[in-house]
């Protein structure tokens, strides 16, 4: 039986010490757990400045200290955390933008590596694939009878990927993401609000902080969107946690009501994955 979800996205600025990042994303969490969260997530790379040159210095082996706070915390308040993400080296000494979540006895349930990477020359020069390597999984998790799916930032400006998530049964896409000072504006928002809408799934963004001192400023307004579009809670620019319930009686009225995945062309068109590709 599934149990009631209660979504808290923790929004924390991000430094240039990575003590301090695990410290300040530790003490949000239990911020989030003390609102009555037990669905937690964290900002795409929360351990570390978002600059490319950086990354390798930062990455971490699985387990390292960012995915052992993680479970620690994720145990300590009995939930589940979405850890954002944070830069993973395995060992053939790839980078990967990676999302490990954790369940309520410090399991892991789940990890997304980010498989469509943030390559851009125009208003900001950025070009994630000089030093990360992308993902290929399509990435659910299941906690205690409930379905969600896990993308990273960028991924989410891929419409065919969220899809996919809905097809699978998830009923809540997390993203994690770090859109900047142009995109921001411009599509956060309106991205988070289309994919609810596009597969009537709730979507929980989470965004780090704007901290003007980086060279990096992230956007902020992380925020909840419910099935119908509806904004049900965001956060501005500065740290801040913000919750709100996952609603499974409005969450089946609206696809009762408008049965959009039941009413595709499967005979006309078809989207084909593999959520293990080999």
């Amino acid at each position: 039986m599934q149990q009631s979800i209660v979504i808290g996205i923790c929004q924390m600025q991000v430094q240039t010490d990575k003590s301090v990042n695990l410290h300040k994303a530790e003490k949000m969490v239990q911020q989030a757990a003390d609102k009555g969260a037990n669905l937690v997530i964290l900002p795409e790379v929360f351990h570390a400045p978002y600059e490319t040159a950086g990354f390798r210095h930062y990455a971490e082996i699985f387990p390292g200290p960012s995915t052992e706070m993680l479970s620690r915390a994720a145990a300590r308040h009995n939930i589940c955390l979405v850890g954002g993400s944070i830069i993973e080296l395995d060992t053939e000494g790839k980078i990967y933008n990676s999302s490990y979540t954790f369940g309520p006895s410090g399991e892991l349930l789940g990890k997304h590596r980010k498989v469509h990477l943030f390559d851009v020359d125009g208003v900001i020069t950025f070009k994630e694939s000089d030093v990360i390597t992308p993902g290929h999984d399509l990435t659910i998790v299941d906690y205690q009878g409930f379905r969600f799916g896990v993308l990273i930032c960028y991924d989410i400006r891929f419409p065919e990927w969220s899809r996919a998530l809905a097809l699978e049964g998830a009923k809540l896409i997390v993203v994690p993401g770090a859109f900047n000072m142009s995109s921001g504006p411009s599509f956060w928002e309106l991205m988070m609000r289309t994919r609810a809408i596009d597969n009537q799934v709730y979507v929980a963004a989470a965004s780090p902080a704007r901290n003007l001192n980086s060279s990096y400023h992230a956007w902020g307004h992380s925020m909840i969107v419910d099935p119908w579009g509806k904004i049900l809670s965001e956060a501005g620019t500065g740290e801040e946690v913000i919750t709100s319930a996952f609603d499974p009686v409005y969450f089946e009225k609206v696809r009762r009501e408008m049965p959009l995945l039941k009413h595709r062309r499967c005979d006309l068109y078809e989207l084909k994955y593999d959520r293990h590709p080999k």
